[in-house]
């Protein structure tokens, strides 16, 4: 088993820091109730993709909860404020 699955951490942003994918990794970055419950799932999963599976959704937990502004830019989302219009991949500006 490894605690640190091969794609945990593949394409992430340059300007966010590099977070290892390990378990003690990710604890020393989740604080509080986040930090709770990742230790009851990783304690509780069972070896293999259980346990890949959780690393690296609370991986990405760990690595968004350092993005600036992230709270701010959550809580305009949810409110429908200051949104950005997406297009679909390849279509026209």
């Amino acid at each position: 088993m490894s605690a640190q699955p091969a794609d945990c951490g593949a394409g992430t942003d340059p300007r966010v820091p590099a977070i290892p994918c390990t378990i003690n990794s990710i604890g020393d970055i989740l604080s509080g109730a986040d930090r709770a419950q990742f230790y009851r799932e990783v304690l509780a999963a069972e070896r293999g993709e259980e346990i890949d599976a959780v690393l690296e959704a609370w991986w990405t937990e760990a690595v968004l909860s350092q993005v600036p502004g992230r709270d701010a830019s959550y809580r305009n989302a949810v409110a429908g404020r200051r949104l950005v219009p997406l297009r679909a991949p390849g279509e026209a500006r």
